[in-house]
């Protein structure tokens, strides 16, 4: 058995559409895996689709239908079967060989796998490959089909392809076509497997865990292969089994039991063991199919039975409770092809390195690669994996039905041995939809999805993959007589917040599970004005308008920071402001979020990460930059966790302990000016059991606040951060302009890095190193740093050598909150 890859001399040319002159009739190279538009740019035809306004220059790719073609050799082996195999067409596809029609496909989420043996010919074989235009095929399917709601502009609802490709509130549009995914010829004779769901389950003893492995072997035979002789075995963690199979049989279950198996744990819970899983086929001993991965043992349970406060979401790994603190998940370039395993585990590492416990592939993106979940895998992140559908009506009719349960099938069996993924959810946001936005209106009675997401998507879970567990939606509260996203009930998203209320909105909710929430902010500064070149640079110039796709998202960044932060005079104060104060709103969210538990079990921030520069929700820009988002995202994902919060009976301090020691203690309260001046102090004692929770009510008087604006209370207990209770926002505080004492210190001993020491000469909010507009290629260990007056910070900043590391402490990129307050007369009043 072979499989040959077909990478190698593709050519690209356009068939139909509004092509420009200066491309009609040309033939450029093509990479496979690749996509048009990535081929177009290595040519030259285009400008990088990026920059500038080039979005709107280039719509005509998508509208366009483009053809691919190969020539190769072949010569026949003696196999019986020669498959052209397309792991991923981007997506209405005609595939020709030798001029003769191999099918046609019509769906980017799934493989495609072909019998071409009576059409490949001794000596030179051409391929060709026609792709539709996808904004034309969307439209026409769409059009005769009936019209049904979505977002956007594009009607990506009626075709099987990214959704997000088409443009979302932070995504370009760049509709793509091609060959995404590997494509080659597959020669094989007698048997092949076709595929293996090695499903694992745990068996609990008064002594241990066994583990068993149930593996779903699938089998494929070539014609005439009647021959018995032939058996399957299976092998993982040192125990193996072997069956005898007769010709023809599609399907077998080998079981392996292996005695005190070591458990798979998410990150802060225990180690991630993984094990190699091989299974062959053989005929007469002789080895003729092989198929390998990896899997861990682990249970998944989540827990959505009406208590009496509603309905949870508890997410159970190993039979413990784990409090979700994650991010979605977005796919991570405009052009799939371009993410390559590297890529994939840096943005799992700012998914760890943020204290992060599980990602949520959203479905308005892709089925990620294997590469991704291995990472996940390997680092013990948790993976809620999206089935693709994302807010939008989608017809249920058989020309639809048909590609979503085959897609749906590869998808479940294709990701089945990893143990990061514990939760399939059935769609974004569509039940929501049909509730609430004018939809049943607008449908008319037509099909909407509903049947996929109660009815078709569970079931092949059941089917393909019981080990893990469904949820219909996001949201959702488990009870169809129930608003889909009501606090009381299951997973709830929370975007009032954003689009139209202040953040302090966020503590009006007491939600159960919380699956999105978010605020936005622009990228790092080197990656905005890499891409946008307004002159004057503002928020409002044409191309940061390109680079802002949220509805009315700049506006809304304004009315954000009103009532919190003083208005910028700048666009380099509206930067690092709107920044700032993205960071705060998630802040602010999340402390109360966690704060409620345990009614509430997880937050899931929006988003992580983002597919091209852009201002977004995103933690983690374009360019791999962590935003000042990321570093509060990483305290406040803290297992440990002290946070203030008012409460009916006045104002408390909640101590949160997601780790698996027992906290004792001393609290030390104190109520301080800026200078440090001590005001009023309190001692208070606590006792935080393991993966649980305390309250500290906070004394009357320690909390009444002579001058508020030059106050703050403090709470110092050993092995948290300590917890600061501002009593009014930045605007209104009399806070130092210039608080620091800064120095170049001494490069770090161990890695080289520079060092930037600071120290507070006074109360020093939000302390951050923007290291890109000293060096574009520096990164720093810490940020959004606040310190107290006294108090000593040392950042470290891998940058470039022979570079003059004195400029990492001019204004612009030594930051702090305080220093928007720097010439401006109010505070000169307030202080006066």
């Amino acid at each position: 058995m072979a499989f040959r890859t077909l990478h190698e001399d593709w050519t690209l040319s356009a068939v139909e559409g509004p092509v420009p002159d200066a491309v009609l009739g040309i033939s450029i190279p093509a990479t496979v895996p690749g996509c048009v538009h990535t081929d177009l740019l290595a040519a030259g035809v285009i400008a990088p689709p990026f920059d500038g306004d080039n979005e709107a220059e280039q719509q005509w790719i998508g509208s366009t239908a483009w053809r691919y073609e190969t020539r190769f050799d072949w010569h026949d082996d003696g196999s019986h079967r020669h498959d052209l195999v397309a792991h991923g067409l981007d997506t209405v596809a005609t595939i020709e060989l030798n001029g003769s029609l191999v099918g046609r496909t019509e769906n980017q989420h799934r493989s495609h796998r072909f019998d071409v043996r009576p059409l490949l010919i001794d000596g030179e074989n051409t391929l060709a490959i026609t792709f539709a235009s996808p904004v034309a095929e969307a439209e026409a399917r769409s059009a005769a089909h009936g019209p049904r709601p979505h977002a956007n502009h594009h009607p990506y609802n009626a075709l099987r392809k990214t959704a997000s490709n088409f443009g979302w509130d932070w995504g370009i549009d760049v509709a793509t076509s091609g060959i995404w995914k590997a494509i080659g010829l597959d020669s094989w004779s007698g048997v092949r497997i076709a595929s293996v769901r090695p499903l694992v389950d745990l068996s609990h003893r008064a002594d241990g865990v066994d583990g068993r492995l149930d593996a779903r072997v699938a089998l494929e035979w070539a014609d005439g292969s009647a021959e018995a002789g032939w058996e399957v075995s299976a092998s993982a963690a040192g125990v193996s089994a072997t069956q005898h199979v007769e010709p023809g049989t599609s399907e077998i279950r080998l079981q392996l039991d292996v005695p005190d198996v070591p458990l798979w744990w998410p990150i802060g819970h225990g180690d991630q063991p993984l094990h190699d899983v091989d299974v062959q086929v053989a005929h007469s001993s002789a080895p003729v199919a092989h198929w390998s991965s990896r899997i861990g043992f682990r249970s998944v349970h989540v827990d959505t039975a009406p208590d009496a406060d509603g309905s949870p979401f508890v997410l159970r790994v190993n039979g413990e409770v784990i409090q979700v603190r994650g991010a979605n998940w977005i796919p991570d370039h405009a052009f799939l092809t371009e993410i390559d395993a590297d890529r994939y585990r840096r943005r799992v590492r700012d998914a760890s390195e943020a204290n992060m416990n599980l990602l949520r592939v959203w479905g308005g993106g892709i089925y990620e690669s294997d590469d991704f979940y291995a990472a996940c895998d390997e680092a013990g992140i948790l993976v809620w994996q999206d089935f693709l559908f994302a807010c939008a009506a989608y017809a249920e009719e058989e020309w639809l039905a048909v590609e979503v349960e085959a897609e749906v099938r590869e998808a479940i069996t294709r990701l089945s041995p990893h143990p990061s993924l514990v939760i399939w959810n059935g769609n974004n946001e569509n039940i929501w939809g049909y509730h609430d936005w004018g939809w049943q209106e607008r449908l008319e009675g037509r099909t909407w999805g509903l049947g996929y997401y109660l009815s078709l998507l569970p079931g092949l879970v059941a089917e393909l993959d019981p080990s893990r567990f469904y949820s219909p939606a996001s949201p959702y509260s488990f009870d169809e007589a129930l608003h889909p996203n009501d606090d009381a009930h299951g997973t709830m998203h929370i975007w009032d917040v954003w689009n139209t209320v202040d953040y302090s909105v966020y503590r009006h909710y007491r939600p159960r599970f919380v699956s999105e929430f978010g605020f936005q902010g622009p990228p790092a500064w080197s990656t905005l004005v890499d891409v946008v070149h307004d002159e004057p640079l503002e928020p409002y110039g044409a191309q940061m308008l390109v680079h802002q796709k949220a509805n009315d998202g700049n506006l809304k960044l304004e009315r954000g920071m009103q009532g919190h932060l003083p208005e910028p005079r700048s666009i380099e104060e509206w930067h690092w402001a709107t920044q700032l104060n993205q960071a705060a709103a998630v802040r602010f969210g999340i402390e109360h979020f966690r704060s409620l538990s345990p009614r509430n079990t997880g937050a899931i921030v929006w988003q992580l990460n983002d597919n091209w520069p852009v201002v977004s929700w995103a933690a983690v820009d374009f360019a791999e930059h962590r935003k000042p988002l990321w570093y509060t995202l990483r305290d406040v994902y803290e297992p440990r966790l002290a946070t203030f919060q008012p409460r009916d009976e006045g104002l408390a301090l909640i101590v949160l302990n997601d780790s698996d020691d027992p906290w004792n203690g001393d609290i030390r309260l104190q109520r301080t000016l800026f200078d440090g001046t001590v005001l009023a102090e309190a001692s208070a004692s606590a006792s935080v059991p393991a993966r649980g929770e305390s309250t500290v009510a906070i004394p009357t008087e320690l909390a009444a606040f002579g001058d508020s604006s030059r106050e703050i209370l403090t709470a110092r207990l050993g092995g948290f951060a300590t917890a600061i209770h501002n009593p009014v926002e930045i605007l209104d505080q009399a806070l130092d302009p210039d608080p620091l004492v800064a120095e170049i210190g001494e490069a770090d001993a161990e890695t080289g890095a520079a060092t930037v020491v600071v120290t507070a000469r006074s109360y020093a909010r939000d302390i951050t190193l923007l290291v890109d507009r000293f060096d574009i290629g520096a990164r720093v260990d810490r940020g959004m740093v606040t310190l107290l007056a006294g108090e000593r910070a040392v950042f470290r900043v891998t940058t470039g050598s022979g570079l003059d590391r004195s400029g990492l402490l001019a204004a612009d990129v030594l930051r702090h909150a305080n220093s928007l307050h720097r010439g401006r007369s109010v505070l000169d009043d307030q202080v006066g």
